[in-house]
């Protein structure tokens, strides 16, 4: 095919991503991570969620794509499309339109490429039907969290999520579950799946121990810290109970504004507790440099067992100790470098040992190693195997 950025290679090899999150969402997550990693073996054009010239009212960081080409070229094997469609993409009334927005625009793109097919479309929108659109050898549906328990997080009915996930499930050749539990739900339904969990980016943590200081962090060590959305998904009184003790506490990331804000302002109130808000991915291994153990504090909500934490990977990856709560996904993991505790108080003595014992270098090497076996490079192999590649030629997309 030929486009826009030269590079030469075979159009029939292209994986189309339909992605859950905008590629600039301000923490580098898992549809980009893959997508990173997967475009080292095969071209990918990675679609971000349909976005409206209203969306960056409540989420300016993605405002930047509107001034932008909706066709991007961001290395030779990896392309981006931002779909532009009206204002309200997935309320009832305007869904369908949204839809048929976001199919005209693949293909667009792809004739743009000179792509006649494609080897996979990979979807992850229950609410956006896009099998067919891009006349894909493979249809993929890469399951990535349980959106019906999430409803109430998403604002969207659960009903309408559960029939969504039914429908994408019946029409897909291959179903790709990201954790044990979303793997179990479909077994039970008759279907064949692929268990492939997050990764981490190994990589970009290897170095956090020669990382800069933050700046903006003057708490005692040894420090506790959670790096992530600080919302509902969170449980108030595991931070509660280890600040209460006296530990130093440090958060890192945005804060949901009508998330329990009595509670949570009582809580950053004390002296040994900072909130430091959002922090760009490429920021993180400063803030992860103070923190001596991390913290996955969730709640056992319906959306949190079925889900798969990133940052209990990175946190290894970094080679901290890891608290966390009793998920599945933490389970699946099958490690005793993550300490599984549930409760304010067993959870605070489990932080207690963990700050005594985090710094051991032998633990930091092992830790390390561990989050390496789960990279997001792995990840990417698994999923070329899926899609039966398990060996790609370099091409590129814009080919």
């Amino acid at each position: 095919m030929t486009g826009r950025s030269g590079a030469a290679g075979s159009s029939r090899d292209l994986v189309v991503i339909c992605a859950a999150n905008s590629w600039d969402t301000p923490v580098r997550l898992h549809d980009r991570q893959l997508a990173e990693h997967l475009a080292e073996l095969v071209p990918v054009l990675y679609v971000d969620p349909p976005l409206s010239w209203l969306t960056p009212i409540r989420q300016r960081e993605l405002g930047t794509a509107l001034s932008e080409p909706r066709l991007r070229f961001l290395c030779p094997r990896l392309a981006r499309l931002t779909p532009v469609v009206p204002p309200f993409p997935l309320r009832p009334g305007m869904v369908r339109l949204t839809a048929a927005l976001l199919r005209r625009a693949l293909r667009r793109t792809l004739s743009t490429l000179g792509c006649e097919s494609v080897l996979a479309l990979v979807a992850t929108s229950p609410l956006l039907p896009v099998f067919g659109a891009c006349g894909e050898r493979s249809r993929v549906y890469w399951a990535q969290d349980d959106l019906a328990a999430g409803a109430d997080l998403l604002g969207i009915a659960a009903d309408r999520l559960a029939l969504g996930e039914r429908r994408l499930g019946e029409e897909a050749d291959v179903i790709v579950a990201a954790n044990p539990v979303l793997a179990a739900v479909w077994e039970r339904r008759g279907r064949a799946v692929e268990l492939i969990p997050y990764g981490c980016d190994a990589a970009a943590f290897a170095g956090t121990d020669e990382a800069p200081f933050p700046t903006d962090v003057d708490l005692p060590r040894p420090i506790a810290g959670f790096v992530g959305h600080v919302g509902d998904r969170i449980d108030l009184a595991l931070l509660d109970a280890v600040a209460a003790r006296g530990r130093s506490v440090l958060l890192v990331g945005p804060r949901h504004p009508r998330f329990e804000v009595d509670r949570l302002g009582a809580l950053l109130a004390r002296p040994n507790v900072t909130w430091v808000g959002a922090k760009r991915f490429e920021e993180l291994s400063s803030y992860l440099r103070v923190i001596d153990v991390g913290l996955v504090p969730y709640t056992r909500s319906g959306f949190n067992v079925g889900s798969f934490p990133l940052k209990t990977l990175e946190y290894l990856a970094a080679g901290r100790a890891v608290v966390a709560t009793d998920l599945p996904a933490h389970r699946w993991l099958a490690t005793d470098l993550v300490t599984i505790a549930d409760g304010p108080e067993a959870f605070a003595n489990a932080v207690d040992a963990a700050l005594e014992s985090s710094g051991d270098p032998h633990e930091v090497e092992l830790r390390r190693r561990f989050a390496a076996q789960h990279s997001w490079s792995e990840r990417a192999r698994a999923f070329a195997r899926v899609l039966n590649h398990p060996t790609m030629r370099p091409q590129g997309v814009g080919a």
